[in-house]
């Protein structure tokens, strides 16, 4: 019989890589809520692109899930919405300001465990893992999604969405490590496809299908998504691993 998802992640150790997704950050929180729950997930550490980096980032600092949901329901457009002429639609102060209120830590370095957020380097095209100095700019540079969001500065390098190259947030976990993945299935933006899951030796991916899709002028549809995710997660421990992934519609 195939071994459920709660007892995989029970039996050992794992690293969590959270994928992006516009929004994801509320489906995010709601799955990552349910697998702290279930008592048996022992974390070592977190990695992420986007939403992804987003929510592994603020659990690594210290935010517990239900309080980072808490943040969310309070979250309005007016917290981060800041036109401004550039190379994207929204200067990025005001969401800086967002996460620095909202971090209980200010440099990756400080963090419970390892964190990687993945960041897509403008000038050299790659993806840069960033594993040490301001954890609010590197979020904000694995958010800053093009169009929408001005590239962030860090140090000398500009930075755009970690999503652009990395979408799965994998890149800051070594190869070899036990790896639990959450992926989003609804695409990004500026592609014309569903990316599939990404596959890896020792990774166990985690789908919830037909999460509502949230954004900037949908904010309450990211409510619904925490909500369905924390459930869904719940009944997915539950449910056996079939060629390396747990696929559920919510």
């Amino acid at each position: 019989m195939p071994e459920r998802l709660g007892d995989w992640v029970s039996a050992q150790p794992l690293s969590l890589a959270m994928s992006s997704g516009f929004f994801g950050f509320f489906a995010h929180t709601g799955m990552l809520e349910s697998l702290l729950s279930h008592g048996g997930a022992r974390i070592t550490r977190v990695t992420g692109s986007s939403a992804g980096a987003l929510t592994g980032g603020a659990w690594g600092a210290g935010l517990e899930p239900r309080d980072l949901a808490e943040r969310l329901f309070a979250l309005k457009r007016d917290d981060f919405w800041d036109p401004a002429p550039g190379a994207g639609l929204l200067r990025g102060r005001k969401f800086d300001q967002l996460l620095r209120d909202l971090l209980p830590v200010t440099s990756i370095e400080h963090c419970r465990m390892p964190v990687g957020i993945s960041v897509f380097d403008i000038v050299s095209r790659k993806t840069h893992v960033l594993r040490e100095g301001d954890l609010s700019a590197a979020i904000r540079a694995s958010c800053a999604v093009p169009i929408m969001f001005h590239p962030v500065w860090i140090g000398k390098r500009a930075y755009l969405d970690g999503g652009i190259l990395d979408r799965p947030g994998l890149a800051g976990i070594p190869h070899g490590e036990r790896v639990l993945f959450h992926h989003l299935s609804s695409k990004s933006p500026w592609r014309t496809i569903v990316p599939m899951p990404a596959r890896r030796d020792g990774m166990v991916t985690l789908v919830l299908d037909n999460l509502p899709r949230s954004g900037p002028f949908k904010i309450l549809a990211g409510h619904r998504a925490l909500e369905l995710a924390r459930e869904a997660t719940k009944r997915a421990l539950d449910k056996p691993i079939v060629d390396g992934v747990v696929r559920l519609a919510v």
